[in-house]
């Protein structure tokens, strides 16, 4: 049965475990899970893990924890199971194996035997003659007794795919359209390695054909791959799903985005205090727009509104300060509880003690306004735990007379104060200003500095609340001159 005969939408995220998942392969498998959400189909996670050199250990768990982690979550896969497994590469190989002779006895691959020095000598004469580096071809018609004698000699070799010469290779893309490329620029490419391991051309071919894959959503990078593929496909007699190749992703200054300018890993974002949801919001942006120019979106809304139509053309330039606005939206606006909870792994590093729940949340609360990440609340929270450090400016005003006159004031009142509600604070310290006759800046920056560490910062109610009574006079005693 061809997908053409099952009306079920299904894509799939086909990463390599080689570490990290990038911010680029975040975006695909965003991009394949929303069409799949938006047309009731099937998400497919598999991992193409046949360049054995380049392997990870650890790599797969932390990508399928990651994916997870986001809300990606896939209806088949390694660790979940389904219909058209095993979801692994390395788990088939009998089955690429299979496919290659079938292409080899049908005149569409052949044998190779050239050593890797000659090919490696064959690459670098190529460079210098300021030629695109190709297979010569020097396999390619070996004669029947020539290939069996070589084999019989157990020389090593690769099967490399035939592709033809002459004529154009001409395909369509969602987003491109008609694309044509010249078949005399497409190389030979190999197929099953010496080591007995598929190339990624040929599993993906295979896999995607028998796990019944509607529509391959991709990066650009692979638009050079298709007439490779599309050959394939025809060689075999099989049907090409529908192909979306995704627009570029750029650094401000219209680099291609690597980790040589900046993070690229998904888990580092995540480590330095980003919320899942801001950087799914974030990601769906990059070439995607919605038709209303919204900017705000939760997965499930992205489920409903995303469309392959609305995906553009023109690369996208991973824009760090949107992120970090779109992140800092997300710390106000989401349940206090969870962020407290997203923040605890933070501020555990940095052995506070937060078994406080009722001034946690209160800390919370404060810094959550003021920051874009989980990281810097830190920063705004520290000085709520831990004894302030002054610098010799800071002592000066803490010194002045007006200032002596404003703690000893506070801490005398504080002490007799029977509520403790904002609007109680607040009228303490109207109170003080009116009765010491000391205003604005003057009051409020000896004060904030006593008891924040900082001349500026919250309202002075805030801190006390947040601080409590008893921490409140501790602190301004220890300033007062003795």
């Amino acid at each position: 049965m061809s997908f053409k005969d099952n009306n079920e939408v299904r894509v799939r995220f086909a990463p390599s475990p080689t570490g990290f998942l990038h911010v680029g392969g975040l975006r695909t498998a965003l991009f394949n899970y929303l069409f799949a959400r938006k047309n009731s189909g099937k998400f497919i996670l598999r991992i193409e893990d046949t360049d054995r050199k380049r392997y990870i250990p650890g790599a797969m768990e932390n990508l399928t924890s990651t994916l997870k982690i986001l809300g990606l979550h896939y209806d088949e896969g390694p660790d979940v199971g389904g219909n058209y497994g095993p979801y692994i590469q390395s788990e088939r190989t009998e089955l690429y194996r299979k496919f290659a002779k079938k292409l080899v006895n049908s005149g569409n691959a052949y044998y190779c035997f050239c050593s890797a020095e000659r090919l490696k000598n064959l690459r670098e004469e190529q460079r210098k003659s300021k030629l695109d580096p190709m297979y010569d071809g020097k396999c390619r018609n070996l004669s029947k007794d020539e290939i069996e004698e070589k084999l019989r000699l157990n020389i090593p070799f690769v099967i490399r795919l035939k592709f033809p010469k002459e004529g154009k290779t001409i395909f369509y893309d969602k987003i491109r359209e008609k694309v044509e490329v010249e078949n005399s620029l497409v190389d030979d490419q190999v197929l099953i390695k010496s080591d007995g391991f598929p190339t990624y051309h040929l599993a993906n071919v295979v896999d995607d054909h028998l796990m019944k894959i509607t529509h391959i959503i991709r990066g650009e990078e692979w638009l050079s791959s298709v007439p490779k593929h599309f050959f394939l496909y025809k060689s075999f007699g099989w049907e090409i799903p529908k192909l979306v190749h995704l627009p570029l992703l750029l650094n401000p200054d219209r680099s291609k985005l690597s980790k040589r300018q900046g993070d690229v890993a998904v888990e580092n974002y995540l480590e330095k205090g980003y919320l899942p949801e801001a950087l799914i919001n974030f990601i769906a942006l990059l070439g995607w727009h919605a038709p209303d120019d919204r900017e705000i979106y939760s997965l499930k809304e992205l489920e409903q509104a995303f469309s392959l139509k609305r995906i553009n053309k023109s690369n996208a330039v991973f824009d760090i300060e949107k992120l970090n606005w779109m992140n800092g939206w997300y710390l106000r606006k989401l349940d206090i509880n969870y962020i407290a909870e997203k923040a605890k792994p933070f501020f555990e590093k940095s052995g506070i003690d937060i078994s406080d729940s009722k001034k946690y949340l209160m800390v919370i609360q404060n810094a959550r306004v003021r920051v874009s990440s989980l990281s810097e609340i830190i920063e705004y929270s520290k000085m709520f735990y831990k004894d302030l450090d002054f610098t010799d400016e800071d002592r000066e005003l803490i010194n002045e007379e007006n200032s002596q006159k404003i703690y000893s004031y506070l801490i005398d009142k504080l002490k007799g104060q029977e509520s403790w509600s904002n609007d109680d604070i607040n009228s303490l310290i109207k109170k003080a200003i009116g009765e010491l006759g000391i205003k604005g800046k003057n009051f409020y920056f000896p004060v904030r500095l006593a008891l924040f560490g900082k001349c500026h910062g919250p309202d002075l109610p805030a801190i006390i609340e947040i601080l409590g009574r008893e921490e409140t006079i501790k602190r301004l005693k220890i300033l007062i001159n003795k």
